[in-house]
């Protein structure tokens, strides 16, 4: 099978540049911030309430709880907000108008209605695509999350929990090696 793609930073941030000019750019930055992150998956992401990632104060939360209908395995999970996420988020906050319910969708779409997963997956591929970045998909960011961890030497028993993966064989597919990768492990001998 084969793999959604990980842009390299230069791709990532062209990718950013193009969502910058998008109609709903708010939006688009957090379900793209949310999957490179956070390691989200399009379901997860589009599963998400505002109380979940907000407190009573609009105050970002240091954790996510997924709940176990918002999984692939339907597992519940945490997900831990790191700084730069937790910017976007609150960056985010700022960006759009929300009337105090907290079981509204994080993510909507301009008829204010949630995105289904597919949706999402949709509007990756759009986004992907005016960036000009071949064989990137959904599932790009969370590859990206994964493969980062791994190289900043992340035990694969905490990678797996946060990915909220049941197999580590499962989370060693998601990390991808490249020359430049290589190159740099024979270095610290």
């Amino acid at each position: 099978m084969k793999q959604a793609r990980i842009p390299n930073e230069t791709e990532l941030k062209r990718l950013l540049a193009v969502v910058a000019t998008t109609r709903y750019s708010a939006r688009n930055r957090i379900v793209v911030m949310l999957s490179y992150y956070a390691g989200l998956r399009v379901g997860e992401i589009a599963a998400l309430k505002i109380g979940d990632v907000y407190d009573a104060d609009g105050n970002v939360r240091e954790q996510i709880a997924l709940k176990a209908a918002y999984t692939k395995g339907n597992h519940a999970r945490v997900v831990f907000v790191n700084a730069k996420l937790k910017r976007e988020l609150e960056k985010f906050e700022s960006a759009f108008i929300w009337n105090g319910d907290f079981t509204a969708p994080l993510i909507s779409t301009q008829k204010r209605k949630a995105f289904s997963a597919n949706t999402l997956c949709q509007l990756f591929m759009d986004l992907y695509s005016k960036a000009g970045i071949d064989g990137a998909s959904s599932h790009s960011g969370r590859r990206s999350f994964i493969t980062k961890l791994a190289h900043n030497g992340v035990s694969a028993k905490v990678i797996m929990t946060l990915a909220g993966h049941k197999h580590l064989t499962t989370t060693q597919r998601y990390i991808d090696v490249n020359d430049e990768m290589m190159r740099k492990a024979v270095e610290v001998l």
